[in-house]
């Protein structure tokens, strides 16, 4: 069992496979000249599948795979077979670009659920937001995840005079369509040119969209970082994830692994632990993973407060979302 200071289990385990992503999010990607990871910096499939069942014999029963876009990755499909052996469950956050030429796999794979990162319903604002012309295969991608019976999550991070107009497009999608739409407070990471003023609260959220619908709370789930709500009578629902105005750190199981093989026990965390170099080395990595969990902070990664409208960016030390795996 992995286990905190603050009494918190840590059963949960994201790993992002690669740094590198056909989109080019603002957000999520530094507009400086980016230096992708080379190949012999990456985990390797079998130091992957290593490192995942020291984290399934602690008791970690969920793992999902990140990037970057992790489906660019060449090797991914090997990877997605390999976790599947695990008594986990398996699941992704993707861009949806790729899901075509993975629906099939991750069926046999058992994977249920998919997270889908779309921030626009506008082809026109996708293509200034991600600087790629993909919207089409993006939509019917998400189209294909629906129509193959798994549960289909969007992630929508809203920014402030950019999207939140578009609240009740997303909204309105839910009513025929069975998907879960998931409203993303922006979270300030290295070169994303976040300001608090870019920040569209749960609460601002929650009151566009009652202007125009009823709004019924959801039952919360264990570990739950969204707030669950649907609008009666739509087939799908929608939640908020308030890491800025309201975070849910007291609950948190969460764990990540950097594609270059880095333990981040917090999203916020400005340390990492190093663990593929020694797992080359042929050490015992467990140490390092009870200790980095061990001094995990208490919230946010003990970079700054929920006050997050005096908030520096500039002042937090971390890598650049692309870089940690969303």
């Amino acid at each position: 069992m992995i286990v905190d200071n603050h009494q918190r289990i840590h059963n949960y385990l994201r790993i992002s496979l690669t740094d590198n992503c056909n989109l080019r999010c603002f957000y999520c990607m530094p507009e400086d000249e980016y230096d992708f990871a080379s190949a012999a910096q990456l985990m390797q499939v079998d130091e992957i599948e290593q490192l995942a069942k020291i984290f399934v014999a602690q008791g970690v029963n969920k793992i999902r795979l990140t990037g970057g876009e992790p489906l660019v990755r060449k090797d991914a499909k090997e990877i997605i077979k390999r976790l599947a052996q695990l008594p986990v469950t398996l699941t992704l956050t993707t861009n949806g670009t790729r899901l075509h030429e993975f629906a099939s796999l991750l069926k046999e794979s058992n994977v249920r659920s998919v997270n889908i990162s779309l921030d626009t319903l506008q082809s026109d604002k996708f293509k200034l937001l991600t600087k790629r012309d993909q919207f089409e295969i993006v939509q019917q991608n998400i189209q294909l995840m629906i129509d193959h019976g798994f549960h289909t999550k969007v992630n929508m991070v809203v920014l402030r005079g950019m999207n939140d107009m578009e609240i009740h497009d997303f909204i309105e999608w839910t009513k025929d369509q069975p998907v879960h739409v998931r409203f993303i407070e922006f979270m300030p990471f290295e070169g994303n040119r976040w300001t608090s003023n870019k920040v569209f609260t749960m609460d601002e959220i929650l009151s566009t969209i009652a202007e125009k619908y009823p709004i019924v709370p959801l039952q919360a789930e264990k570990h739950d970082t969204a707030k669950k709500f649907m609008v009666p009578g739509h087939q799908g629902t929608f939640a908020v994830i308030s890491t800025m105005s309201a975070h849910f750190c007291g609950d948190c199981n969460r764990m990540r692994l950097t594609a270059d093989g880095k333990m981040k026990n917090c999203l916020f965390s400005k340390d990492e632990v190093d663990l593929l170099t020694p797992l080359r080395r042929g050490e015992d990595v467990l140490p390092l993973i009870l200790q980095s969990i061990a001094a995990k902070a208490a919230q946010l990664g003990g970079q700054f407060t929920q006050d997050y409208q005096h908030l520096q960016a500039e002042s937090i030390q971390n890598r650049s979302m692309i870089t940690i795996g969303g």
